[in-house]
C-alpha cells in the first residue's frame, strides 16, 4: 500500500520536507520512493504541490498522513470521501484559576496599603 507522506532533508536544524509517495512498511529516510509529489517548508510555511500527480495517487488508493492532508487541502487537492480530515485542535488550559488574568485585582490591594 502506498503512503504520502512528509520525507525530511535539509541541513541540521533547519528542516525542510519533500512530500514522498512511497510504501506505508517503509521507513521515510530509507525506503523506496515511487514519486515526488511536493515540497513543505515549516520555516516559511510554503508549500508547493504538484497537485495533479498528487490527485492521480490519491486516487488510486495512496494513504496520506495527517499533515499531509492537511497541506494537500489547502493546495486545493481535492480529498476522496475516505480521507479523514481530522478537526482543528483545541489548546485546554490546566489550572485556569491559577492564571493572572483570573487573580484578583491588585489595586485594591495597594489602596488598602496607603
Amino acid at each position: 500500500m502506498l503512503a504520502i507522506r512528509l520525507q525530511r532533508v535539509g541541513r541540521k536544524g533547519y528542516p525542510v520536507y519533500r512530500l514522498a509517495v512511497q510504501e506505508s512498511q517503509r521507513h521515510p529516510s530509507s525506503g523506496r520512493v515511487v514519486a515526488y509529489v511536493g515540497s513543505y517548508n515549516p520555516h516559511t510555511k510554503d508549500a508547493n504541490v504538484q497537485v495533479e500527480l498528487a490527485q492521480k495517487y490519491l486516487d488510486n488508493g495512496a494513504q496520506p498522513t495527517p499533515r499531509v492532508v492537511k497541506l494537500l487541502k489547502d493546495a486545493g487537492v481535492k480529498l476522496p470521501d475516505w480521507v479523514k480530515v481530522g478537526a482543528p485542535k483545541t489548546k485546554t488550559i490546566r489550572n485556569a484559576e491559577k492564571l493572572r488574568k483570573n487573580q484578583p485585582k491588585e489595586e485594591a490591594a495597594e489602596e488598602s496599603a496607603e
